[in-house]
């Protein structure tokens, strides 16, 4: 179909008509701006209003598909020919809104996909209380306490603990851990691998002051079993000092947890685990007195 021909045909029967193109909108029930669209050849009127359009125009429907009169000598011919016409018209105009539906069905999966992804990211990014990339998805994340990691780490501080006061040097001296725990894996064997690091001091009282006698920041590989729903420290392994401190820190720590704590002395950790022994100790020395 040729639908400028058309247009200018549908444009010239109005006319004849005398009728404007507000007219013969509300005739059809249709608005002004659809008539111009279609007396610009921008678009076809819908097949619905062809044969209305035509009564209005004093028009054939053969007359309006040709976009011309049809004389009576062509109107067999040209009649044929617009059938094909309109319905090849017909045929490529289901296939465009298919295609514009087929596209509007995949933005739309994309774009649910694509959220879905993000709110992943986020609840994992909540997990871990990082920056999220959306903070109005409708709810907060609460991260539930896991007691066997709060379990794991009081049993390895306990042990921490009492190991390093077999050595006290000083009468009321005392013993202090705080630790950050990178990672916790359990094997099939019901044995728990505890990746941390570990700040320890010692202090005592003397003449009412406390002082420091020894400390040391060390990361840790703790080897714990897990026993009638205790848990107990078997082994641990510490990194060699020197030039061989590299080296064992690849054999004893998982790659994910090396690259934190390459961080170790910069993001923070050392200051928090200070400041915790430092209350820990103020508390302890203070109810002692």
């Amino acid at each position: 179909m040729d639908l400028e021909k058309i247009g200018k045909f549908i444009a010239e029967s109005r006319k004849k008509k005398n009728i404007t193109q507000q007219e013969l909108a509300e005739k059809l029930g249709i608005s002004d701006r659809t008539i111009g669209n279609w007396e610009n050849g921008r678009n076809m009127p819908d097949i619905s209003l062809f044969k209305p359009l035509c009564n209005e125009l004093d028009i054939t429907l053969n007359d309006l598909i040709s976009g011309e009169k049809v004389s009576e000598k062509e109107y067999q011919e040209k009649l044929e020919e617009n059938i094909v016409n309109t319905i090849d018209y017909s045929n490529k105009k289901i296939k465009r809104i298919k295609l514009i539906y087929k596209l509007f069905i995949i933005f739309i999966i994309l774009t649910l996909l694509s959220l879905s992804i993000v709110f992943e990211i986020d609840i994992t990014r909540m997990r871990n209380n990082e920056p999220v990339f959306f903070s109005t998805w409708g709810f907060k994340y609460a991260p539930p306490v896991n007691i066997d990691d709060v379990n794991i780490e009081n049993v390895i501080k306990k042990y921490l603990i009492e190991e390093d006061e077999k050595n006290n040097h000083y009468e009321n001296e005392k013993s202090f851990a705080a630790m950050k725990i990178y990672l916790i894996n359990e094997d099939l064997n019901n044995k728990y691998y505890v990746y941390a690091w570990v700040l320890q001091e010692q202090y005592y009282l003397e003449n009412g002051e406390i002082f420091r006698n020894a400390s040391s920041s060390i990361p840790y590989k703790f080897e714990l079993i897990k026993k009638n729903s205790k848990f107990i420290v078997k082994n641990y392994d510490i990194p060699r000092d020197g030039s061989y401190y590299v080296k064992d820190m690849k054999k004893i720590f998982p790659n994910s947890v090396l690259r934190d704590v390459d961080n170790i002395h910069i993001d923070g950790t050392i200051e928090r685990l200070s400041l915790e022994i430092e209350n820990e100790v103020n508390l302890y020395f203070h109810k002692e007195a």
